[in-house]
């Protein structure tokens, strides 16, 4: 009978715990809820938000709103891997000031030969006025936002 009572106390204990992880997990979702992310995009996505290189094959017409960073990527991709929480802490920071994107070159072979990515990561730099910049390789937080603030916010 101890046993039972033992293994009942023990169960509950586990029970409320998890229960309390769980919740202390969504509040910290909500929390970042607020914050602008990176966001992914498909091939339609980049030509409806980013540029249709499909009806201006030689001309580049940027479509947002606001400056932007195209990061082309893979998931098997260990420098993409650590440029990633980078980016969606500038994306946070950022907030409504630029867009970050993703493009995931295993999903988007067609986009990303269509860009002649042939080194990852390749990030795009896409100010408002003129035409977009390249870079390779992963960079440190520092090099992007003094990026972010000299091609694309122009400050």
């Amino acid at each position: 009978m101890k046993k039972i009572i033992l293994a009942a106390v023990m169960m509950s204990l586990v029970v409320s715990s998890c229960n309390g992880k769980q919740k202390e997990t969504e509040k910290a979702t909500n929390k970042t809820e607020n914050k602008m992310k990176t966001i992914h995009l498909s091939k339609s996505d980049f030509l409806t938000k980013v540029a249709n290189y499909e009806t201006t094959p030689n001309e580049w017409k940027y479509l947002g709103d606001k400056p932007a960073i195209v990061d082309f990527y893979a998931s098997w991709c260990g420098p993409c891997k650590t440029i990633a929480p980078i980016l969606e802490e500038l994306a946070a920071e950022y907030g409504d000031q630029i867009y970050i994107y993703k493009v995931d070159t295993e999903e988007e072979q067609e986009l990303a030969a269509a860009f002649g990515i042939r080194s990852i990561p390749t990030l795009l730099f896409i100010p408002m006025d003129g035409e977009p910049q390249m870079a390779q390789g992963a960079m440190p937080k520092a090099s992007f936002k003094e990026a972010i603030e000299k091609v694309l916010l122009k400050k």
